[in-house]
């Protein structure tokens, strides 16, 4: 049985809220949530299921979106057609970053902005995030281009930030020879 998950408008002020950090471990009813956010990112990526439930497409939910102001992220990322990673954070910190920044070509989107927003938004393209499994276990990753840019993108909801707010209004486009696009 798939229930579709209740995410937040950008309007909605709990996405300008600061998260305090998780307790953990997580409780069930936590981990029963991610397990949920997991399924639907992932169908969400495969065009049947995505038509099926009619889901828009994504890689990243925070808990915030989900009206829940704690620090906690879940990214899947599909490496290779039909196959995905998951990456589940609890209390991310970047620890260490690149200097080379990048953008994503097409822009960026967000499940809880339900329109096109043009511009491009620079990120660094490698970044070290270190938090915690959902045990309270101290995990890892470093993420590189698209993976890189979706965790800065997830951690920023944590911090109350939408995406649209990192776009310079003086200058919303770059070119490849101003910044790597990808």
């Amino acid at each position: 049985m798939f229930k579709k998950l209740n995410i937040l408008d950008e309007k909605d002020p709990h996405l300008r809220k600061i998260s305090k950090d998780a307790k953990l471990p997580l409780s069930k009813e936590y981990k029963d949530t991610i397990d949920q956010i997991i399924k639907e990112l992932t169908y969400s990526q495969i065009e049947e299921y995505e038509k099926k439930y009619d889901l828009r497409p994504g890689m990243g939910l925070a808990f915030p979106q989900l009206g829940i102001n704690e620090r906690i992220i879940v990214i899947v990322h599909e490496y290779e057609d039909g196959k995905f990673n998951n990456y589940v954070f609890v209390n991310p910190k970047i620890v260490s970053y690149s200097t080379e920044m990048i953008a994503a070509e097409a822009g960026e989107g967000c499940l809880s902005v339900n329109r096109e927003v043009e511009g491009h938004i620079k990120r660094y393209a490698r970044v070290t995030v270190e938090g915690f499994d959902v045990d309270g276990n101290k995990i890892k990753v470093r993420a590189r281009e698209e993976l890189s840019i979706a965790f800065q993108h997830e951690i920023d909801h944590l911090n109350g930030i939408l995406f649209y707010d990192k776009i310079d209004k003086n200058k919303p486009f770059y070119t490849n020879d101003e910044i790597r696009l990808i």
